[in-house]
């Protein structure tokens, strides 16, 4: 029990640290970083056809469900480690996505640059801030979306696959660091997003994984009757 505590103390600390860290960023780091990015970086094809390289993901997550769920109503088939690997993947994808979107809603940020009709942004007009429950696609900035689903695959990665774990990582980072250097996105939206793909991994892994608390059994000892003897 004490352990437990423990360890959800600590859990809850890492969130809050991520929050904060998320905060500072809106704050202090995405203004001058947009406009450093599109002064000298000009968004570079190369970083820009490597956030597209994650489009196609929720799409693939959606067949990969729908495939285990085939095999297993129709083949009989049922999950092994591999299996469970992949399903915690594609649901972490899904989750995330599912999420990014009421987020992006509920948040309304405009983007850090305008790309269809003039859209408010930082570089265009320099909006900045949030509306809440504004809508529409020109405030959809935050969180990063594309973010989320590879961090939500890195997640995944780092508790099933531990050997492959750099592979996750520089998956990630390199997503990251491409959205920033295009200008897609702010500092504080790819690590908003980080934060939400992390924790849908983590949920996931944990909802499919076959791990099941232990159960303590209590039996009830008798003193055997004395010998009348």
């Amino acid at each position: 029990m004490a352990y437990s505590r423990k360890r959800a103390i600590l859990m809850l600390g890492a969130l809050l640290s991520c929050v904060i860290l998320v905060a500072a960023a809106v704050l202090f780091v995405d203004r001058p970083a947009s406009t450093w990015s599109h002064e000298h970086l000009r968004r570079p094809a190369v970083f820009d056809r490597l956030t597209r390289y994650v489009d196609p993901l929720p799409t693939a997550a959606t067949l990969g469900i729908a495939g285990v769920g085939l095999a297993a109503a129709f083949a009989g088939w049922r999950p092994g480690e591999r299996g469970r690997t992949l399903i915690s993947v594609c649901l972490a994808i899904l989750v995330s996505e599912a999420i990014k979107e009421q987020l992006k809603i509920l948040f309304g940020r405009p983007w850090p640059q305008s790309w269809t009709s003039g859209n408010p942004s930082w570089i265009g007009n320099h909006a900045f801030g949030f509306q809440p429950l504004h809508g529409g696609t020109a405030w959809e900035s935050f969180p990063s979306g594309h973010t989320a689903q590879v961090a939500a695959i890195a997640a995944v990665i780092w508790l099933r696959l531990p050997r492959i774990r750099w592979l996750g990582v520089a998956m990630a980072l390199a997503v990251a660091f491409a959205l920033w250097a295009s200008n897609y996105h702010f500092v504080g939206d790819i690590l908003a997003g980080a934060l939400l793909g992390t924790l849908c991994g983590i949920g996931m892994v944990a909802v499919v994984s076959r791990r099941t608390p232990v159960r303590v059994e209590y039996r009830e000892f008798r003193r055997p009757a004395s010998n009348p003897h």
